[in-house]
């Protein structure tokens, strides 16, 4: 109890979390009287990021910061322009179906909407579109970048749940599929009540030389998923040649990539990563001494107390983590979570550990775009202006749908685990 609200006190008053998590340690420790603990301190901290997996957090950071420089995110949106054609609200769809590309590369919820609203804001407002509603929809399509691979929320939770990063990121396709698919039936239904812009008309030639130019871009994602679904390389090797392909697309390609940009680069890649394997290793020891203290277990009897079977347990599941995603990010939110409930899902209620990682991943992304907190319309409110509350009661019909989402997906294991060999 005392480390329980010691560990809330810090974390409220805006301590990062994973000096919370090292400190709640800490606290723990010297309230049991087991100060032999701390010598293994510090080696469960090294233990937690001594995981081959974990190089591909830096790697897929360092793909988004080279793709960001290259323009690489710009001709995306010009390939999915190219797609769509001039059909009512086509520029609502070219976000979704933007982000799903982009998303396919950098892998991070925040890092997407605040690149994305750089790019396809002003270019909805300019067609017309309400700012608030085209701020909200990219917040919306920024939530597939950690579900479809790469995703980094998918490789810390591998590292968590000892299981196969491939298998994680395979695990995303399909349902990112799906909720891509829900928003544009969403933008379908809006679009019968509100007077959407049609896109500006483009000729067949038009299009077809818009898709020729920026199809190149389109290896970067090839490489990484195609490599790593057709077993050539695992996600590790991928991540490493997925960034060797954005230097070259950008600097030969799109031409707007300089090698002279690497040092600034790798420097803002390695100060993100060093945040993200800091808040790993945090989590080894929060989860060493929850095991120790026997947390787990007294959750575990509590939950079978409420949820008698599987289906139960995945809905109380999704309440929960949903609840914690509104207050905390979604790297923090797994580390805090998996090591109580990873445990009960699999060993009580037989539960995939690679389905319960779908559901929990897709859960505190949604937690992202939801009150009180909503980080990620804050995020496009600093980038756009537009106010965060505003942008979510203006998308409510979203996150409406990304809910039934969830419980599609928990109902139904095969959507994230059909195409795992």
């Amino acid at each position: 109890m005392i480390t329980s609200l010691f560990f809330l006190a810090i974390l409220l008053v805006g301590v990062p979390i994973g000096i919370c998590l090292c400190l709640a340690g800490v606290v723990f420790i010297l309230n049991s009287g087991s100060t032999v603990l701390f010598q293994s301190f510090p080696l469960q901290m090294f233990a937690g990021v001594d995981s081959y997996g974990l190089i591909a957090i830096p790697l897929f950071i360092l793909i988004g910061e080279i793709m960001n420089s290259g323009g690489i995110t710009r001709r995306l949106v010009d390939l999915a322009m190219a797609f769509i054609g001039s059909v009512k609200g086509g520029l609502a769809y070219v976000n979704i179906l933007a982000n799903m590309m982009v998303s396919s590369i950098i892998g991070s919820a925040t890092a997407q909407v605040a690149i994305m609203s750089q790019v396809m804001v002003p270019e909805m407002e300019k067609q017309g579109y309400d700012k608030t509603f085209a701020a909200g929809l990219t917040v919306y399509g920024g939530m597939l970048g950690p579900i479809i691979p790469p995703s980094v929320m998918f490789v810390v939770y591998s590292v968590l749940a000892q299981v196969a990063v491939s298998d994680m990121l395979i695990a995303g396709i399909i349902p990112g599929i799906l909720l891509t698919l829900l928003f544009f039936l969403v933008i379908a239904c809006m679009g019968f009540f509100y007077d959407y812009p049609r896109s500006e008309y483009r000729t067949l030639r038009q299009r077809a030389r818009t898709a020729l130019s920026a199809s190149p871009t389109l290896l970067i994602p090839i490489v990484i998923v195609g490599s790593i679904l057709g077993g050539f390389a695992n996600p590790t090797e991928a991540a490493a040649v997925g960034a060797v392909a954005a230097a070259l697309v950008g600097r030969y390609v799109t031409k707007e990539f300089h090698f002279g940009h690497l040092p600034r680069i790798l420097l803002r890649s390695a100060m993100y990563s060093a945040i993200v394997l800091f808040l790993v290793a945090a989590a080894a020891v929060f989860s060493w001494l929850l095991i120790y203290g026997k947390v787990p277990q007294a959750v575990a009897a509590w939950i079978q107390t409420v949820a008698h079977d599987p289906v139960t347990f995945l809905l109380l599941t999704n309440v929960i983590l949903l609840v914690i995603g509104t207050v905390i990010d979604g790297i923090p939110g797994l580390i805090m979570t998996v090591p109580i409930l990873l445990p009960i899902a699999t060993e009580v209620y037989g539960i995939d550990p690679r389905h319960f990682g779908v559901v929990a991943v897709i859960n505190l992304v949604l937690g992202l775009m939801s009150p009180p907190v909503g980080l990620s319309f804050f995020v496009a409110s600093a980038v756009t202006g537009a106010k965060p509350g505003k942008m979510f009661i203006v998308t409510l019909p979203f996150f409406i749908i990304s809910c039934v989402a969830l419980v599609v997906l928990s109902l139904f294991p095969s959507l994230s685990l059909g195409l795992i060999k």
